[in-house]
């Protein structure tokens, strides 16, 4: 009976998610109503705080299950990248950024941005902060892993590099969110333009 109270809970857990996901998208994040999530989620209003005492919560859930999507995808470009350096860190880029509004559109991106700055010590923030802590971490770890295979020079340092390529797509992420007109190709083609310069640099004659 434990197995199916948890099995339930997780299944209205994740209705009330996609429900606000859906209206998010539709409404924009300040005019959906927590009434009109919990009747899409056929839940009451009562139930819905029982599991989310704020919206806040509500689109800090929405980017977690974004980013534990993706990195869950980045784990079989790590596990098995591209013969190529360059080719290898631009399809960890592209699962990114494609996967980016599958949840969230750019408006919810920039709210949940707001929030991470504006509150840098609420739970909010700081589950914000991990999460793009564990998206640095896996271009660490792509970076160490092209190393290991010789595509990257012996001496490069990959933690540097893995972070300073995490910093340059974060970058420009941001820049694609605030700016309503700019294509997602447009992102990428600027990203793979700093992924080209940057293998150019430290690939090897196999690698770049």
């Amino acid at each position: 009976m434990a197995g199916l109270r948890e099995r339930q809970k997780a299944k209205r857990h994740r209705a009330i998610i996609q429900a606000a996901s859906t209206l998010f998208k539709q409404n924009g994040y300040e005019a959906a109503r927590i009434e009109a999530i919990a009747e899409a989620a056929e839940v009451s209003v009562g139930t819905f705080y029982n599991y989310f005492e704020h919206k806040a919560d509500l689109l800090l859930a929405i980017v977690s299950m974004e980013v534990e999507e993706v990195l869950h995808q980045g784990e079989g470009v790590v596990a098995a990248p591209p013969g190529d350096a360059y080719e290898a860190i631009c399809a960890l880029v592209a699962t990114y950024y494609d996967h980016s509004l599958v949840y969230l559109t750019k408006e919810m991106w920039r709210t949940a941005m707001a929030f991470s700055i504006q509150s840098p010590d609420t739970p909010f923030s700081r589950r914000y902060r991990e999460l793009d802590q564990q998206l640095s971490e896996q271009v660490v770890a792509l970076m160490t892993r092209l190393q290991q295979g010789g595509l990257l020079r012996a001496g490069v340092d990959t933690r540097a590099f893995g972070e300073l390529t995490f910093l340059g797509l974060n970058g420009l992420f941001t820049t694609y969110t605030v700016t309503e007109g700019m294509a997602l190709d447009a992102l990428k083609a600027g990203m793979f333009r700093q992924v080209r310069a940057l293998t150019t640099q430290i690939g090897t004659s196999e690698g770049a």
